[in-house]
């Protein structure tokens, strides 16, 4: 019967993905762990976006940068620390600390009169947060999966991030004026400590099920990287093809954050409540277009199209957006772009962009992967937010004007993808050298 109930499952998900039996479990498990981050952080994201529409540009400028400081101290520590703890704890203790953080945040809530100071340094610790969790799981993910398994399976076990961001967003929606906003911190925490096992389950199911010892999912996982704490950075400056990586996602923060930027500037009329449940339910929607993207079309986009048009094609269709911005800059047409650029990335460029990741060694997988995804990123935001604030308060220009900037920069990031996507398929081809960085 059991035999039975697993045959007829893995016909259910080959109608979402390629998938073979021996992969099912470990495929549902990292689909539910990464539903379960998103939830968690989606429960608290609502809170931190309508937080800044009490404050300036300048002001947020202020706190992106901060974000990006915080983020690189981050990232440092946390190459000491994977270079010194087994690998089995590694991730798990990543999250729970996380969750403690926010533990700490909503009794200091309590504590104050004058909340405005801690108000900000929770903007900024949810914006490290936003990343770290995002880029740890989908290290754990390439040191699983083999480099043809993620090309079938990264679309559909991405879909599980969407789903976890439309649960968190939907949850604050309806609790934020019940429990107040104060009372969703513990309710994240509490969500993200149930990833704690499910690593644990995963760490069992890559080592019995797939048994992938050519991905670093052996005993290596009960021993230690070791090497230099901040090989991170070293590693990814000496290599071309994480450079590369790196500029994609530089270009995609510039589009990000302008677009950020406008919306969060729309909304300052409406009270905190208000925006809190706009900006949940944007998610929402965001999310429910993406799920179906992501779980039945990501993996045969890549598998069939190939890597470097499915990192090409989102980017393609905002330059297009951006130029019907520029011709008619209303507000309907930023909050289209905005909806297809987060559901784009999320159910096709993000999970093309970690399959790039099954093609360097686990080091540089879990050093120089973080250093590319948050303190680049951050540093990206950094820039894109003092820029977009000289641009409009500096230069004064309009919404149309800005788009025009915008869409110049998607087509260079669709360019970047094309390239990325040919040099992956070239360490394919190459697969009996060594991977090196």
């Amino acid at each position: 019967m059991a035999q039975q109930h697993s045959s007829l499952l893995q016909r259910l998900l080959q109608r979402a993905c390629d998938i073979q039996a021996r992969e099912v479990s470990a495929t549902l498990v990292s689909f539910s762990l990464v539903l379960v981050l998103m939830a968690a952080y989606y429960i608290l994201r609502p809170v931190r976006d309508a937080m800044a529409s009490d404050w300036s540009d300048a002001e947020v400028s202020v706190l992106w940068t901060l974000t990006f400081l915080f983020s690189t101290l981050a990232v440092s520590l946390y190459g000491a620390a994977v270079a010194r703890i087994q690998l089995r704890y590694l991730v798990p203790a990543v999250y729970g600390f996380f969750a403690t953080t926010f533990v700490l945040f909503f009794v200091g809530i309590q504590l104050v009169e004058d909340r405005s100071l801690l108000d900000k340094s929770f903007y900024v610790w949810i914006s490290v947060f936003s990343l770290f969790h995002i880029s740890v799981f989908w290290s754990f993910m390439a040191d699983t999966w083999t480099r043809p398994q993620a090309t079938r399976l990264f679309g559909f076990i991405g879909a599980g991030a969407s789903i976890g961001a439309m649960i968190g967003p939907a949850l604050t929606a309806v609790l934020a004026a019940g429990v107040g906003i104060d009372t969703l911190l513990l309710i994240g925490s509490g969500i993200l400590l149930l990833t704690l096992p499910l690593v644990r389950w995963l760490q069992r199911l890559k080592l019995e099920a797939l048994g992938n010892t050519g991905v670093a999912a052996s005993s290596d996982d009960f021993t230690y990287i070791g090497g230099n704490p901040l090989a991170g950075f070293t590693r990814f400056l000496g290599s071309r093809y994480l450079l590369g990586i790196a500029v994609f996602i530089l270009l995609y923060t510039s589009i990000s954050s302008f677009i950020y930027f406008e919306l969060k500037n729309l909304l300052a009329d409406h009270d905190i409540e208000a925006r809190t449940r706009i900006w949940a339910m944007m998610d929402l929607v965001v999310n429910i277009l993406t799920v179906a993207i992501a779980a039945f079309a990501t993996g045969r986009i890549a598998r069939h199209l190939g890597l470097p048009f499915t990192l090409a094609c989102v980017p393609a269709v905002i330059a297009a957006g951006l130029l019907l911005l520029a011709a008619a800059p209303i507000v309907a047409v930023v909050v289209t772009i905005q909806i297809v650029r987060r559901a784009g990335n999320y159910a096709i460029t993000r999970p093309g962009r970690e399959m790039l990741f099954t093609a360097v060694d686990q080091e540089s997988r879990y050093k120089a992967k973080p250093v590319i995804d948050i303190v680049i990123y951050r540093g990206g935001d950094m820039l894109n937010a003092w820029a977009f604030t000289g641009l409009t308060q500096g230069l004064g220009l309009g919404l149309g004007a800005v788009a025009l900037v915008g869409a110049g920069i998607a087509a260079c990031w669709g360019a970047t993808g094309i390239y990325l996507g040919r040099r992956f398929n070239q360490r394919a081809t190459a697969e009996q050298q060594p991977r090196n960085g």
